[in-house]
């Protein structure tokens, strides 16, 4: 291992003053990306971490051809069918991006068609090739790909360094050629007029907020397109979609806590949008289009949201049609002609509900596993009695089926394949275990934690573990595959999921008791699941490392200060560890947006001061920390990379005794590396680190 010095960050102290409190930022110049200092002094943290990690790059080239061997690399995805074709996605060997094609639907056919060992279908066409597209290009990332009404569009948006700025195109799939019309800085989400004569699409401002929603007439300049909605009110987001049943174009706008939905006559794109439902501050709802009516899922009065209808004509009083439940969160109504389908949870598991049209008859789809995550998959056809759906749990790969909503009848379409590994021996899930365990918060509440390891892992306390988390925005983490894992899993290695409160797992209540002036829930959650994985013997504390990204890596520099005595490392991806600089900050990108998550420092000192007490950047100390790795991209515009590289830089200077790297993609973004061999490194990168750590390298 290298005795090469780490470097050391120039000190430049920038004064921030708010609530009467004066507060020295050393490192704050770091925010300037134009500056030659920045970028000089981010390639000497990636030149010093290539030094500090030289003695893995065997470890490293090993994890990855094992995933690379465990991976049907020539492959194609299930078919789903759309009108007269079936669309679908293949990958090549040896090639970065997926290719997307569609085939015609035969007579009589009515099965998905299989491929041979991934070659392409008999009949062929390709839509778009991301190969092709990424040609000359380090990053490469599709952001809309939406087929007209009548097959014969394909609206189109790429995005080639990773800071999600989108330019959207236009391909004539009957020839072949893309059509002159271009609109550079889209954003996600686009919609087809019913003649497909329009598109609708999106743009943000200059805090990347999706805040305008515009029309345009197929064959025209851009210059000429039309706003059709504008949102001024900072807290807001905009999106368009199309409906499943294609009738209306919907608008939908929303805070992390208020909605309001806007629809289009799909028939009539010039048309006036008409409102739903007029927005009122803490209320939420959606909208599904079904036959005469609006399906309104809300929380109006539901914790855990009801499920409610209103004239799709002329919309007024919400009529109940799923009562709320307690503990019982509705998530999303998918509407069929014949069948309602509503996506749930309950008990920490997902779930699925069928509710026949014009009966009160209800069913929930069984799944025998004890863990798992299922969702419905992608599912064009409003006419149609069968849905497609997508099963996970930590042992069983990614699994299609294809549900029948009259015979109640599952049918597996394809389950990902797991090849052999490195010992010639096929995937076989009986070699591992997954387990559901409790952990005791501080205040009583009981946390729930999802564990795999292979069957013969002890269970004294010698075994080395991950603890993944996240703890955010109601999302959940819920149990999925992973073939990079098995590597771990192989390696004796036990992976835990932390399912914490700011999650969603138990319902909108665990989200609101892990959020605003509550946030620290999250932290201490996490930190007593991974004391309990200790007690109960899974793991020790010298062999257990902590991983989590985004939102997931506050919660990494969080525990570090609060307990950093419970873990020999930390991975950090994508971190926001200096919340509150950034959340002070409304001409950052997201910030406004996302006072309703974490408050409002700017104007209340009481969140000022609450938040201030747990920004990991804010509260590095002199104490012994873990080893840390933190990962980061330039480009990335949701956790801009200079919150990392300031949080290393802090840690060195007052704890510098303690291990830390930091690791920049230069010409990434949030999602790191987009090919996925290069995503395949980095996830061998550091899976090499953590098992470096654990002694099992």
């Amino acid at each position: 291992m290298t005795e090469t010095p780490p470097p050391v960050a120039k000190r430049v102290p920038t004064e921030r003053v708010h609530h009467g409190d004066t507060v020295l930022d050393e490192y704050a110049w770091l925010a300037a990306k134009d500056d030659p200092d920045t970028i000089a002094y981010l390639d000497a943290e990636n030149a010093y971490t290539e030094a500090r990690t030289a003695h893995l790059a065997g470890l490293r080239a090993e994890l990855f051809e094992e995933t690379r061997r465990r991976t049907q690399e020539t492959d194609l995805s299930v078919p789903t069918r759309k009108d007269g074709y079936w669309y679908y996605t293949r990958t090549v060997e040896g090639q970065q991006y997926g290719v997307h094609c569609r085939r015609a639907v035969r007579p009589g056919e009515t099965a998905p068609p299989v491929s041979v060992d991934g070659a392409p279908l008999d009949g062929e066409e390709v839509l778009l090739d991301g190969n092709q597209l990424a040609e000359g290009h380090d990053f490469f990332s599709l952001g809309a790909f939406d087929v007209s009404p009548d097959g014969r569009w394909l609206a189109y948006s790429t995005d080639f360094s990773g800071d999600e700025r989108f330019t959207l195109r236009i391909k004539d799939l009957t020839t072949g050629e893309s059509l002159p019309d271009e609109v550079p800085d889209t954003f996600y989400g686009t919609a087809w007029s019913s003649d497909a004569s329009t598109l609708f699409y999106v743009t943000v401002d200059e805090a990347w907020r999706p805040n305008r929603v515009w029309r345009h007439t197929v064959g025209t300049p851009s210059t000429e397109d039309v706003v059709v909605h504008q949102e001024d009110d900072e807290r807001f987001w905009v999106g368009v979609e199309l409906t499943r049943s294609e009738r209306f174009v919907v608008i939908d706008i929303h805070s992390k806590i208020t909605s309001e939905v806007w629809v289009i006559p799909a028939a009539n794109p010039t048309g006036a949008p008409a409102v739903v439902a007029p927005r009122r501050q803490g209320i939420e709802y959606a909208v599904e289009h079904h036959g005469h009516r609006f399906l309104i899922l809300h929380n109006d009065g539901a914790e855990d949201f009801a499920l409610a209808y209103t004239s799709a004509d002329a919309p007024g009083e919400w009529e109940p049609l799923i009562p709320h439940t307690p503990g019982t969160r509705l998530e999303a109504v998918d509407a069929f002609e014949n069948h309602l389908v509503v996506s749930l949870r309950t008990n920490g598991l997902t779930g699925l509900r069928v509710l026949p049209v014009g009966t009160d008859d209800s069913w929930d789809i069984d799944f025998p596993e004890p863990i798992y995550s299922v969702g419905l998959d992608a599912n064009p056809e409003y006419r149609t009695s069968e849905v497609r759906l997508r099963y996970t749990s930590l042992v069983t790969p990614d699994s299609v089926y294809d549900y029948d909503l009259v015979t109640r009848e599952l049918t597996l379409r394809r389950q990902k394949p797991v090849r052999p590994g490195p010992d010639g021996r096929a995937y076989d899930p009986a070699d591992y275990e997954q387990h559901r365990d409790w952990a005791l918060a501080d205040d009583g509440t009981r946390v729930p934690i999802s564990l795999v390891c292979r069957r013969d892992t002890p269970r004294d306390g010698s075994a080395p573990a991950v603890i993944y988390g996240y703890g955010s925005y109601e999302a959940s983490m819920d149990p999925w595959f992973s073939i990079a894992r098995l590597s771990l899993l192989d390696r004796g290695v036990i992976f835990a999921v932390a399912h914490i409160r700011g999650g969603g797992e138990l319902g909108r209540r665990w989200y609101d008791e892990g959020k605003l002036l509550a946030k620290k829930n999250t932290f201490t959650d996490f930190v007593a699941c991974a004391r309990h994985l200790v007690k109960a013997g899974w793991t020790a504390s010298d062999r257990l490392v902590a991983r989590g990204a985004s939102a997931g890596g506050l919660l990494m520099g969080a525990v570090a200060n609060l307990a950093p005595d419970a873990f020999t490392g930390i991975v950090a991806q994508v971190p926001f560890v200096d919340a509150l600089t950034s959340i002070l900050d409304p001409s950052l990108p997201l910030t406004v947006t996302e006072w309703e998550e974490w408050g409002n420092p700017l104007d209340d000192p009481e969140v000022y001061a609450y938040m201030k007490s747990y920004t990991p950047y804010e509260n590095v100390a002199t104490v012994e920390y873990p080893a840390i790795l933190a990962v980061t991209s330039l480009n990335d515009t949701r956790v801009l990379y200079h919150e990392p590289a300031k949080w290393i830089a802090r840690l060195r200077s007052l704890a510098p005794a303690g291990d830390y790297l930091l690791k920049t993609e230069m010409g990434a973004g949030h999602g790191g590396p987009s090919g996925r061999y290069d995503s395949w490194r980095e996830e061998a990168f550091v899976n090499a680190w953590i098992l470096d750590r654990v002694g099992r390298a």
